[in-house]
């Protein structure tokens, strides 16, 4: 039977604590150079804590020291023993106790941090044949002793591990917190040495009413992390749901990302049909060509189909809307903070109604030949929302003064006091390219974009000379402000 006992008083077991004396000085600045002071500056491992001063300096140290088994070490680390190749720790603090084991080259087998009272079979850690070394600390206080894997102990350290451990002790990390700058935590191998941090200002994001700032962090939904199977159906090779709602069931194209990944908050975008349109029809041009601009498999499609080919859009939508964007969020790992729709005709009516009550859980919108119409449209909400709308000078059903007005709803949500309105935006002159006009007067939050052209009611207008349509592009950039 084997025995090392921190209860007895034998010194044999040569139990203490050595510190090696070292100073640490440094200066805390910002980027910019100025001081920072009242900064708190913390050795991790060594336990040493200090503030900067006025010049943002601070200086940490420790003197030589050793401490015997009967001064510090034995209240600190209580009881150490090795009985039949089970080590047995106890003590009445609430520090960590710390049980390394080394190999006979000095490479660490095992780090390993418990706390109380407990055991640890030691050679149930060891995979091979041969001596090991332990060390078992709690703080300062440490208790080294050399072990074989078939039960012999001892306290002399081979070369090798005299080194590793040296090693060990010689580094340390030292962290530096101060208000309204990022936590800074740096390694030093060497801690006799002077330091010069600097740290970064918090960006803080601000706290709207509703909302979020322009490049916001990801805000993920109950759906993430969730493993979701939908009862597909196939259109050839184009996918589909049948989603049941309070009111009834309605097909749903879907397109989610082939390597969707559950842990990952992607983009939602949908697509409106047009009167005499219909969802298949939306989700064969790609979403009004943005699917295919999604190289990077960042967003989830999907196109509702419409109550009715003549009428596709009503008040009951706005209630499917509500209903299929909350079975969406909880199905699938969508930022919720980035729910973006779109349509033509029709669907872009649908879309800018949505865009009147809908802006705490839409990001933005982006309606072709929209007008400020529609068989049934809520009451206006005063938020702001993202919006771009496309308009051709001849289209003769959603006239351009209707889409004009729908823009200038818009710039009065979007700007304080609705001065917005009052700003003049650069339309086609006649000739050459298509424009686009962003407005400089609304929210940054909630940019408006006037894009305008030469053509009647369509929504992939293109530029002259062009087989492309300028239209997905665009709104793809658009959307990506966000």
């Amino acid at each position: 039977m084997n025995h090392l006992s921190l209860k007895c008083a034998a010194m044999a077991l040569a139990f203490a604590a050595s510190a090696q004396a070292f100073t640490v000085t440094g200066k805390v600045s910002d980027e910019s150079g100025k001081a920072i002071e009242k900064a708190s500056v913390e050795l991790l491992k060594n336990a040493l804590k200090t503030t900067t001063d006025s010049k943002g300096e601070f200086k940490l140290f420790k003197e030589d020291s050793t401490i015997g088994i009967h001064a510090v070490a034995r209240p600190m680390l209580g009881y150490v023993s090795v009985m039949n190749g089970v080590l047995s720790y106890s003590q009445s603090t609430n520090e960590p106790v710390r049980i390394q084991v080394f190999d006979a080259v000095g490479s660490r087998v095992l780090n390993e941090t418990v706390y109380g009272t407990g055991t640890l079979d030691m050679q149930s850690i060891v995979k091979s044949q041969g001596s090991y070394f332990a060390r078992v600390s709690v703080g300062s206080a440490k208790s080294n002793f050399r072990f074989t894997s078939n039960g012999n102990y001892g306290i002399s350290f081979g070369e090798a591990v005299a080194r590793g451990l040296k090693k060990e002790e010689a580094g340390d990390e030292l962290r530096v917190i101060a208000a309204d700058y990022d936590t800074l935590t740096v390694a030093l191998s060497n801690l006799d040495t002077n330091v010069t941090l600097k740290l970064k200002k918090t960006v803080k994001q601000p706290e709207y009413a509703y909302g979020w700032g322009l490049k916001n962090d990801p805000v993920p939904t109950r759906g993430c992390g969730k493993d979701t199977k939908l009862d597909y159906k196939y259109r050839g090779d184009k996918p589909y749901i049948e989603f049941k709602w309070s009111k009834g069931s309605r097909t749903v194209r879907l397109d989610i990302p082939k390597n969707y990944d559950k842990n990952k908050p992607y983009k939602l975008i949908f697509g409106m049909q047009c009167m005499g349109g219909w969802a298949g029809g939306v989700q064969d041009e790609g979403y009004y060509g943005l699917k295919p601009l999604d190289t990077e498999n960042t967003a989830i499609f999907v196109a509702p189909e419409g109550n009715g080919n003549q009428a596709p859009w009503g008040q009951d939508d706005y209630t499917l809307f509500d209903e299929l964007l909350a079975y969406l969020e909880g199905n699938f790992c969508i930022d919720s903070s980035r729910v973006f729709s779109t349509g033509f005709s029709y669907g872009s009516m649908f879309s800018n109604g949505l865009s009147w009550n809908h802006q705490d859980v839409l990001r933005a919108v982006a309606v072709y030949e929209t007008a400020e119409r529609n068989i049934w449209l809520p009451q206006r909400k005063k938020m702001g929302i993202g919006w771009m709308g496309v308009l051709g000078l001849q289209d003769n059903l959603c006239t351009p003064a209707m889409g004009r007005s729908a823009r200038d709803i818009i710039l009065e949500l979007n700007s304080e006091g609705g001065k917005a309105k009052n700003e003049r935006a650069q339309e086609y002159g006649g000739n050459g390219p298509h424009v686009c006009y962003d407005y400089t007067t609304v929210e940054e939050r909630f940019p408006v974009r006037w894009c305008t052209q030469n053509g009647g009611h369509i929504w992939d207008h293109k530029d002259p000379g062009s087989n492309q349509s300028w239209v997905p592009k665009t709104t793809w950039d658009f959307f990506n402000k966000f």
